[in-house]
């Protein structure tokens, strides 16, 4: 949703700022497609990450993400993931970020996550052109197949704006549109301790939590926000794990 590196946080706070009114759904009206809706249409094959396949339709899952790393607070949260053994879905920027730090882009990979695109220099899509909006797709798509041998097939706009272009376009690349149901407004705090309870207020089955480990308040707040909602029987899975034996479709929009 917002975008920051040392260089990007102004930038990122004030994107955050534009979107306070709408940050539980995202910044655009799109038609939307819920996790249940996309497992009642099993596709030929169904994606697992090393943790195991976790059937959604019987446990309460719940997918943590993580938009515009890498940054210097992703080993520190990749450590913590790896611990409590929950894989999450990267949603990664392009410039100053998998480019600064492809190694992490490489070890999301190898650990289990699912590495996927928030564009490249967090443009709000429906405000630039057609072109512009391809290149903004196409570049981080480039760098991720290069570093993982894998092109991401899920992108999040920047603060959730979209429309019927960005679908068409999308679609053209193979991208599926994700948004999220859990904000904590961790752009606009440094408090972990709020960002948990933030976290922990509005978690429910099949829900997306959009985090961001750019900023320090973030990753601290992890694993009590992942013990939290263990102990209220979730089960932490990627997107792709939430709707399979679905899988997301080019182009459309899921939260």
């Amino acid at each position: 949703m917002n975008n920051t590196g040392t260089g990007l946080r102004p930038l990122g706070v004030s994107a955050a700022a534009a979107c306070l009114a709408v940050a539980l759904t995202g910044c655009a009206g799109a038609d939307t497609t819920r996790p249940s809706s996309a497992r009642a249409h099993p596709a030929a094959t169904s994606q697992a990450s090393r943790y195991g396949a976790v059937d959604c339709r019987k446990a309460k899952c719940i997918a943590l993400t993580f938009d515009a790393g890498p940054s210097e607070n992703s080993a520190r949260l990749l450590d913590i993931l790896k611990e409590k053994q929950v894989p999450a879905t990267f949603f990664l920027l392009g410039k100053r970020h998998i480019e600064k730090y492809p190694e992490l882009v490489r070890r999301m990979a190898a650990e289990g996550h699912e590495v996927a695109s928030h564009t490249w220099d967090h443009k709000i899509l429906t405000r630039i052109t057609p072109q512009e909006i391809r290149e903004e797709l196409r570049r981080p798509n480039d760098e991720i197949e290069r570093l993982t041998g894998r092109p991401p097939t899920l992108m999040r706009p920047p603060q959730g704006r979209t429309n019927k272009t960005v679908h068409e376009i999308s679609r053209e690349l193979g991208l599926a549109e994700v948004l999220w149901t859990v904000t904590a407004k961790d752009y606009a705090t440094t408090d972990s301790a709020l960002i948990q309870r933030r976290v922990l207020a509005q978690a429910d089955r099949d829900g997306i939590i959009l985090l961001h480990d750019i900023y320090d308040g973030t990753v601290p707040a992890v694993p009590a926000i992942i013990d939290a909602l263990k102990e209220r029987g979730f089960v932490f899975v990627t997107v792709p794990q939430l709707l399979a034996p679905g899988e997301a479709v080019p182009g459309q929009v899921y939260r």
